[in-house]
């Protein structure tokens, strides 16, 4: 019977140190883990408008002057290039850039430019300062072959991108606008309007990229990312507030890596309307 009582004690006692354990950690939280967004970088309304066909043929018309002058798109531009060897092949870059002063697109992933300290093209982690956004044509050659050409608005890749094996056999080609993939899917709650709902991108037939869903007040709605078809990292949901500050409602968390084995995702925080953390799940 005393033992009973005993055990019966050191369960009560251990629930309580637990549950203060939790709600010790909660509070530690709240203070930094508002779910009120103050990130400038995050879009936090659908874009008007995607693909503008009269803008392509305006280029099309410009781009024959533009050629001789270094000028991409209405905009002076620098020329640079990369060179390095390895493992007995070479390889050279050849690009322009531009200094001018561009607010990055916060809808696209991978944005292009040149880093004058390490001397070498970058994709990710551009700040003001530190290089410069690629704009105008690129081509990269090995061993003095093409292998890979296209064309940069302001460090998005636009137009056509093709690839070739050494010997000049066309193996892949591509069509973004202003970074984004020609194929990607984009729905809207209405067409006449241009009121966009999602944006799917999509390349060879996967999901890859940064993937928007937005509320019919074209506030954001779903953020995340594709990778290979699969979502990866944290995928993020926000409350309907209409005017209000953007707030988070749910995070989820997916596979870091695709086609990671016995990865379930998890729901790692949530909150209220009012942005007061709900839940958090302890690491």
């Amino acid at each position: 019977m005393k033992s009973c009582l005993f055990f019966f004690f050191f369960f009560l006692f251990g629930l309580k140190t637990l549950w203060g354990q939790e709600i010790e950690l909660t509070k530690k939280n709240e203070s930094d883990s508002s779910g009120v967004v103050n990130s400038s970088l995050l879009p936090l309304v659908a874009p008007l408008l995607l693909f503008d066909e009269e803008k392509e043929k305006e280029e099309r018309k410009t781009k024959k002057k533009n050629l001789r002058k270094n000028t991409w798109y209405g905009v002076k531009t620098t020329k640079g290039s990369t060179r390095r060897s390895l493992r007995g092949q070479e390889y050279l870059e050849l690009f322009s850039y531009t200094d001018l002063d561009r607010k990055i697109n916060p809808y696209i992933r991978d944005v292009y430019w040149y880093d004058p300290k390490e001397k070498s093209i970058q994709a990710k982690g551009f700040e003001k300062g530190m290089g410069y956004l690629l704009h105008g044509p690129y081509q990269r050659t090995v061993n003095g072959a093409v292998v890979e050409s296209g064309m940069f608005y302001f460090g998005t890749k636009h137009k056509t991108w093709m690839i070739f094996d050494g010997q000049g056999i066309l193996q892949d080609k591509e069509h973004f606008q202003e970074g984004w993939p020609k194929e990607s899917k984009i729905s809207y709650f209405n067409p006449s309007t241009g009121a966009i709902e999602k944006i799917t991108p999509v390349q060879y037939g996967l999901e890859e990229g940064n993937f928007y869903h937005f509320h019919e007040n074209r506030q954001l709605a779903v953020t995340g990312e594709y990778k290979y078809g699969q979502k990866v990292g944290l995928w993020t949901e926000y409350w309907d507030t209409s005017s209000s500050p953007l707030i988070r409602k749910r995070e989820i968390q997916y596979q870091e890596k695709p086609y990671t084995d016995n990865f379930k995702p998890y729901i790692k925080a949530e909150w209220s309307k009012e942005g007061k953390l709900l839940y958090q799940k302890v690491q």
